[in-house]
């Protein structure tokens, strides 16, 4: 048995590969005696290319680097080393990076490929010593070492762009087998770098390429921009989008499989100077985080957001701007809410998460579903538990405040900077006071902050400064108050991995609806909240990052200081 077939049988013993996969590369393979399994399946987007390395240093007992860390050049130590073609190591994915009495040392992407191996020893003279990495990271090692040996751009490629307004050429050139490598490298890149979106803009001179990664914006490498256009097409066919329409927004999805893992990513374009800007959010359902305590929340705030869920009617909201998390909270409520005894329906704009014994409902505008006509449809269909995805407009929130009114409870999302401002804003939305006060039993808002890699932190004696700047004493009255900073290794390049939510609950009380019927204003509603014993989202914050899970900097980035 060759090594390669050992590795796909590991690779499908540990779930990293489907045998569907398998059968459906094997098809499109024309020469399969030639031809190798595992490169073809890395570019389905079926393998990660991080599963393929381990898998096979593990199989084959060798092991696994990280070409990042290697020298800005090649090392003398290489000597004639050096001579051999960079072509030959690109087509390959071969690095030789040292030599040691008479052994060379070569990082392969794919270290089970004997004839290439064979091939290099030959050429060498020498035998070889194999060490595994990933083949983007030898791509990128490659074109740091020999950039001279990079192709490129030729006047065919440059002469492209004249031609790009031709809309069964655009359609060709997306088709065509550089751009779709494009398009899935960009998407692979995201998976592994645990991107929320994806960024393509186009500019005078270049086209620029960033990924939001833990709810920050970090740039890469981009396409060049001859191939903006071909690039950008490629995305909008995915997502069965007009490419031929480049004057107005379009909205779409994408569902497929990059690196072994189940993506959806909702695709939105807009028109602006130079072309088409594109953004794609990713949605990894394979590792979607549906727990209050893994999104952040303490034992406390899961007991009192229980127990503001656990009424039978009424109105709870989160609020929050745009990439806050709401929904994922709200679908993490929804976890524990659904069980056999209750009906469960949703209404959105899209559907981000799929649960099963749920009802969802996917809102169309254009055919008339909107939020309030679908809620009216769900109020006959006998639900106890509604989940309204935004309230956008008054017949949206006056749809959802009958149904509390009638025994049903609803959950929504609010766009408001602090749970005491969805009062408010219901009420400038144009909803009596008295409607509020009778059907709002909670307001949660919140924000993501970077979550600190907790193996390589550092902690450190918070400074007076800090003490005094950010009101540590209020948190701990006495003692050396400590902080902690993140420092970057192998497992995070920033020294933060992941997000964790900072928040504030507010629990309708007399006190509080007394106010509303007063009219009273958003100041006034924050200061009863406060005086009665209401943590703010910044003091939140602010244990958190005494406690080790992020910086006071985090604490800053999202939300203002009481």
């Amino acid at each position: 048995m060759s090594h390669e077939t050992r590795i796909i049988e590991s690779l499908v013993a540990r779930g990293r590969l489907k045998t569907d996969d398998i059968r459906r590369a094997e098809g499109l393979r024309q020469t399969p005696d030639v031809t190798p399994m595992l490169p073809l399946l890395e570019r389905l987007g079926v393998l990660s290319e991080q599963d393929h390395a381990r898998a096979a240093a593990e199989v084959m007992g060798l092991v696994l680097v990280d070409p990042a860390e290697a020298a800005e050049s090649p090392p003398e130590t290489l000597g004639d080393v050096a001579t051999v073609s960079p072509r030959f190591l690109r087509q390959f994915q071969l690095v030789p990076v040292d030599e040691a009495d008479g052994v060379v040392e070569v990082w392969a992407a794919d270290p089970w490929h004997a004839p290439s191996l064979d091939a290099l020893s030959l050429a060498l003279s020498r035998p070889l010593s194999i060490k595994v990495a990933p083949r983007t990271a030898i791509t990128a090692l490659l074109a740091r070492w020999y950039p001279e040996a990079e192709p490129a751009n030729t006047d065919d490629e440059a002469s492209t762009s004249a031609d790009l307004e031709d809309v069964e050429h655009l359609k060709d050139l997306a088709s065509e087998a550089p751009v779709i490598r494009i398009v899935n490298q960009i998407l692979q890149r995201a998976v592994e770098l645990r991107a929320s979106d994806i960024h393509l803009e186009p500019f005078e001179r270049e086209m620029a390429l960033r990924y939001r990664i833990d709810g920050v914006l970090q740039e890469a490498d981009a396409p060049p921009l001859s191939m903006a256009a071909a690039v950008m097409s490629r995305f909008k066919i995915l997502a069965r989008l007009n490419i031929a329409e480049r004057r107005l927004p379009q909205d779409g999805r994408i569902q497929l499989r990059v690196q072994g893992r189940e993506l959806d990513l909702r695709v939105s374009t807009v028109p602006t100077t130079h072309g088409e800007s594109l953004v794609l959010r990713l949605l990894d359902r394979e590792n979607v985080t549906l727990d209050l305590g893994d999104l952040g929340y303490t034992d406390v705030q899961r007991a009192r957001f229980r127990e503001a869920l656990s009424q039978p009617h009424g109105i709870v909201l989160v609020t929050g701007p745009t990439g806050s998390g709401k929904t994922t909270t709200l679908y993490a409520a929804l976890a524990q809410l659904n069980q056999p005894g209750v009906k469960i329906i949703t209404v959105e704009d899209p559907v981000e998460y799929r649960m099963d014994g749920v009802n969802q409902i996917q809102v169309k505008p254009q055919i008339g579903l909107d939020f309030a006509s679908a809620l009216r449809a769900i109020v006959r269909q006998d639900p106890d538990i509604i989940l309204v995805g935004e309230m956008r407009d008054i017949e949206t929130a006056r749809t959802a405040i009958q149904s509390a009114l009638t025994g049903h409870l609803v959950l929504s999302t609010l766009h408001t900077n602090s749970a005491a401002g969805g009062l408010t804003r219901l009420r400038d939305m144009g909803i009596e006071n008295y409607l509020v006060t009778s059907t709002v039993n909670a307001l949660l808002a919140q924000r993501l902050v970077r979550r600190i890699e907790p193996t390589h932190a550092e902690r450190y004696l918070a400074s007076l400064e800090e003490i005094e700047r950010f009101g540590l004493r209020r948190v701990q009255p006495e003692g050396d108050i400590y902080l902690w900073r993140p420092v970057p290794s192998v497992l995070s390049a920033s020294g933060y991995l992941g997000r964790v939510a900072i928040v504030e609950l507010l629990v309708m009380s007399d006190a509080l609806r007394h106010a509303v019927m007063q009219d009273a204003t958003l100041g006034q509603l924050e200061a009863i909240a406060r005086s009665e014993g209401h943590a703010s989202m910044a003091e939140d914050g602010i244990r958190k990052a005494m406690a080790g899970l992020t910086t006071l900097d985090e604490v800053l980035r999202v939300t203002q200081l009481d």
